[in-house]
């Protein structure tokens, strides 16, 4: 079996040498235990940064035949570095992990004896948070509830690590959404599929490339990339809010009929138009991001352009046969 290793890069200068390292360790390991192919290797996606991380993996390319690499034209954002990374590895089966290597690698093994059973998709899922700090860990366990609530289809604390078969990669290059969100996207693909528990460990070098704003809006495309439930809500607001304007008119005119402690027309003017024009202003603004999304999806952008790519020698050979082989067959 033909494995390809998924890494998106991102300022990783700190990290990067270990994590190669590790990867090309444990590869070996697994080609000498014959589970794997001597053709795996590992994809190191740069996407567009800004210190010596390209650098280190080009030569890590001409230092290791198991290592290769594509740069990205400019930063796309983790999402669209995976999906780079993804639809360019040549393996039968394919294996996302982050650079930080904070996900367990032991569980790799595990993915592959699963795959090998027949499951298409293997999730990486942790057993705990016990590494995370308590609003970390509050928000993440309350946001993959929240999405459960509202429809959306995810595995519970997973986040982009697990194995791929090669028809759903295949399957995944049909989804041409510009708004992505793969822990939503998966799930949706229908094929057989399995979970394997492992405990995450402290990032040992390098800072988080997932700060609280980008986690938020990543947590805001999840929501709208793949639930209507918002728009919902919008409509029984407005059903709320309509009885409650009902209750203040009748409210005011009791008053003003049966009573003369309230100041004529106050009641009646200020306090529907103040409550009826937060709640119309925050509808807006709802109705407006689908709308953004909708205009974005129209485009047809690509998701990204590979500017450079960093081979090792075994993996050109391997395409130049490949190549020759096609044209004698022609």
């Amino acid at each position: 079996m033909i494995l390809s290793l998924v890494v998106p890069c991102y300022n990783e200068e700190a990290v990067l040498p270990v994590t190669i390292r590790r990867l090309i360790a444990l590869l070996e390991n697994l080609i000498k235990s014959g589970l794997l192919s001597e053709n795996s290797h590992v994809l190191l996606v740069d996407d567009g940064s800004r210190d010596s991380t390209w650098k280190i993996i080009q030569a890590a390319s001409v230092e290791s035949s198991l290592i290769n690499g594509i740069k990205l034209s400019r930063n796309r954002g983790h999402q669209n570095a995976l999906l780079a990374g993804l639809l360019d590895a040549k393996g039968e089966a394919v294996i996302s992990v982050d650079a930080d290597l904070q996900d367990d690698l032991g569980a790799i093994e595990k993915m592959i004896l699963l795959y090998k059973k027949g499951d298409d998709i293997v999730y990486g899922v942790r057993k705990n948070r016990e590494t995370d700090t308590f609003f970390k860990r509050l928000t993440a366990e309350g946001y993959y509830k929240l999405l459960g609530r509202f429809g959306v289809e995810v595995v519970f604390n997973h986040a982009d690590y697990r194995l791929m078969s090669r028809r759903t990669i295949e399957a995944l290059r049909g989804f041409s959404e510009v708004n992505l969100f793969l822990r939503g996207i998966l799930p949706q693909l229908g094929f057989r599929t399995s979970v394997v528990y492992y405990d995450r460990a402290e990032r040992f070098a390098g800072e988080s490339k997932y700060p609280l704003g980008k986690m938020m809006a990543l947590a805001w495309q999840g929501v709208t990339s793949f639930s209507t439930f918002p728009l919902r809500v919008i409509t029984i607001l407005g059903l709320l809010i309509s009885l409650g304007s009902l209750g203040i008119t009748l409210w005011a005119i009791y008053i003003r009929l049966f009573s003369e402690l309230a100041v004529p027309g106050w009641t009646s003017t200020v306090v529907p138009i103040y409550l009826l024009g937060g709640i119309q202003l925050l509808c807006i603004g709802i109705i407006g991001e689908y709308l953004a999304k909708i205009y974005l999806e129209t485009k047809r952008r690509p998701h990204f352009f590979i500017e450079e790519r960093a081979q090792s020698s075994a993996t050109a050979r391997s395409i130049l046969t490949e190549n020759s082989r096609k044209v004698g067959g022609e």
